[in-house]
């Protein structure tokens, strides 16, 4: 047997691992199921002071309310309830929302490269929170600081501003959303890097928010920005068939009872939200809502009703990781981890998928 004939057969084989995946996306749920709940364990057990496997679930139990014999000490326990587990949801919250905003916009803009940023949450966003920093206030609401109001504000201000100059979510073509969002998020970029300028002293703290971190994740800030992207990304997993319809363009959807204008601007609205509400409770985190969605539809292909689910999954698990490794290697912004991690990976599915794959 040649290497040739060895290559073919490995290839023919992995093939197949990929068409069994695709036939049975349920299987490939679980898989990430279960890698969520290992790396949550992880990442609640895992750091400066390490809490065995064991140890951890019995005091993820405990809180749960389940009756467990403590053997654990008071420390381990704050440790776990009081510092990781709440770093770690807001991680795969986070997550989770940026992946279903990412399959969201890549759907309505029939763009595999777009993320949940396309349309300029991102400059403003960042705008917002080096407004926040530059502020001499001091201040909280409903657990979150100034910086993450501010980028809040900016975020959502950004996509009001472009929905208005395009005329409308629903009564504009999509191109001259993109095209306007493109506009937009450079004037932001332009007002970003004037913020910068004047910031003095404050750079380092500009550029932290920029690189995406979970570092002042906490219970409060968590409750705050879990009801806005769990019921958003909800919303829009209710709204999978109407997505359908407008992958295949306005005028099939329409012929399919889909109200292209109201289902467009409501997902549109939806997917800002959920973005804005990611970016305010953990900065700007670049790759999971373009790769995760992207490396779905690869596997399973188009289907919103399907791809949604896996990514939200998936895309809380791969962040949950990526949060790990920036807290293990000494606190680095996440955004970095995000990228070094998901670039190899979306550059090897893209070279082995060469002939690409259809939204």
């Amino acid at each position: 047997m040649t290497t040739t004939d060895l290559a073919r057969g490995h290839a023919t084989v992995h093939h197949g691992s990929i068409e069994a995946l695709r036939r049975r996306p349920v299987v490939l749920g679980l898989i990430g199921l279960l890698v969520l709940i290992a790396a949550v364990i992880a990442g609640v057990g895992l750091g400066t002071v390490a809490i065995s496997p064991a140890e951890t679930v019995a005091i993820l139990a405990s809180r749960l309310g389940l009756e467990v014999e403590q053997t654990w000490a008071a420390s381990s326990e704050t440790i776990v309830a009081t510092l990781r587990l709440p770093r770690v949801l807001t991680a795969l919250i986070v997550g989770l929302g940026l992946s279903v905003a990412g399959v969201t916009f890549q759907g309505l803009l029939r763009n595999p490269l777009a993320d949940p940023y396309v349309l300029g949450t991102a400059s403003g966003a960042a705008l917002g929170a080096a407004i926040g920093v530059l502020l001499p206030i001091h201040a909280a609401w409903l657990g979150l600081g100034v910086v993450n109001i501010f980028a809040f504000i900016g975020a959502l201000a950004a996509i009001a501003v472009v929905y208005r100059v395009a005329g409308g979510g629903g009564r504009s073509t999509m191109t001259s959303i993109l095209l306007t969002g493109y506009a937009v998020g450079s004037m932001l970029a332009a007002g970003l890097s004037l913020a910068m300028y004047l910031s003095g002293s404050q750079l380092r703290q500009i550029f932290f928010y920029l690189l995406g971190s979970l570092h002042g994740a906490d219970w409060q800030s968590l409750l705050v920005g879990l009801p806005v992207i769990a019921i958003g990304s909800a919303l829009i997993l209710v709204r999978a068939r109407s997505l359908n319809g407008l992958l295949l363009g306005d005028d099939t959807a329409l012929h399919l009872g889909v109200d292209v204008r109201r289902e467009r601007a409501i997902l549109l609205a939806l997917a800002s939200l959920v973005t804005a509400a990611a970016v305010a409770l953990a900065g700007l985190i670049g790759f999971v809502g373009l790769v995760v969605p992207h490396i779905m539809r690869l596997i399973v292909g188009p289907n919103a009703r399907v791809v949604l689910p896996l990514s939200a999954i998936w895309g809380g698990a791969f962040l949950v990781v990526a949060d790990l490794g920036a807290r293990l290697a000494g606190e680095l912004p996440v955004g970095i981890i995000t990228a070094v991690i998901g670039a190899p990976i979306f550059v090897a599915l893209l070279r082995r998928y060469r002939t690409g794959y259809q939204l």
